[in-house]
This record gives structure tokens, sequence and C-alpha cells, in this order.
């Protein structure tokens, strides 16, 4: 991803958050001789010292046979994300886009049936927390847990993280101000997500 340097965000910790906070990622890689991408929630863990991603995808998809002969992938994670106006600025300029935006780089190794099975109950754990009555994995029944002889899942270790933050930073405090207050004026939930970004950040 090419990334200016003032847009750049090299700080772990905001990263690790980031990708925690929006872990609904796209996977790509090769998959028969073209581009391929799949929309899955995925789980930063850490193992053995090293980042790891952990997902899964449905065995009928063509990139899970993709995998015995390509194990590089790409996992991207965006968050929130605005068109910002020129006429907020007390100059002529161009409109442009602000966003956050994370790519993970990594190579993927598949689980067998029982590891496959473990990354289910963390990943349902992780989501049901804010249920009114939260189910477990351990808690499905047999004939239920059979879907999972469909899938295929992964680990993916970490070997590169680009992430991006392009809020507004070329602006001076004035029109970076201003900025935020049309953001806040609108109903837009990226929007004024986008406006408490800039604000923690400057």
């Amino acid at each position: 991803m090419y990334i200016p340097e003032l847009y750049k965000n090299e700080n772990q910790e905001e990263i690790q958050s980031f990708i925690y906070q929006n872990g609904f990622g796209i996977l790509v890689n090769q998959t028969n001789g073209k581009l391929w991408a799949t929309h899955i929630p995925l789980l930063l863990e850490e193992k053995d010292g090293k980042q790891i991603l952990v997902g899964h995808i449905s065995k009928a998809n063509p990139q899970a046979d993709s995998f015995k002969s390509n194990d590089d992938v790409l996992a991207i994670f965006h968050g929130a994300h605005s068109y910002i106006s020129s006429s907020w600025y007390d100059h002529e300029n161009v409109p442009t886009w602000n966003y956050l935006a994370v790519h993970v780089y990594g190579k993927l190794a598949v689980y067998n049936h029982e590891q496959a099975v473990d990354s289910l109950k963390r990943l349902v754990d992780k989501y049901e927390v804010k249920s009114k009555n939260p189910i477990r994995v351990e808690d499905l029944s047999e004939k239920t847990m059979r879907e999972a002889k469909g899938i295929i899942a992964f680990e993916i270790e970490v070997t590169a993280i680009e992430a991006q933050k392009k809020l507004s930073q070329n602006r001076d405090d004035k029109n970076y101000k201003n900025i935020i207050s049309e953001l806040e004026k609108t109903n837009d939930n990226h929007s004024i997500a986008i406006a408490h970004e800039m604000k923690k950040n400057r």
C-alpha cells in the first residue's frame, strides 16, 4: 500500500487495537491465476512470540484449494472513512477522503479439525460477549457442529504490517478544526468517527 510519510502509522499498540475493533477483513491471494478476495472475520493473536491472524473460509470457496500451492496472503482491514469537501477550507483546494486502513501480509498454514474447532470457539467468544444470551461452541449439539467439517480454518503468520491514518494532517490548525466541525454536523457515523479520530490525533 502506498503510504505518504505524513500518514504512516507505526504505533503497534494502536494497530493491534484497530485490527481488534475492525476484525471483519478481506483475505486476498492468487487463486486459479487471478486475484481472489473473501470477506471474513479474523482474530489477531500471539503464538510463540509472533503475531498471527486466525480465520476460516468455506471448503467450497476456490480460495481454500489455492492454499495448498500458495501460502502468501494479504489481509485488509478498514475502519471509518469520510469525504472531505474542500469547501470547508479557507482557501481553494481539491476535495479528498480521510480514512484508516491496515494491510497485513503473511504466510498461511491450514489447521486440522481439532485446531479449527478451537479457533471457532475463540471467534464466537469474542463476538458473543455483548449478547444477552451468549452461545458457546462447546454447548452446540454434535449435529450442529458437523457444519464445522465444511470449513478450512487457518492461521497466518504475520510477516509485515502497513498502516495508514489519513486524517488531514497536512492542514493547519484552523482548517483542521473546521474539518472536524463540519464532519460533526453530518448524520453519518463514519464522518463522526473520523472527526473523533482527528481530535485524538492532534
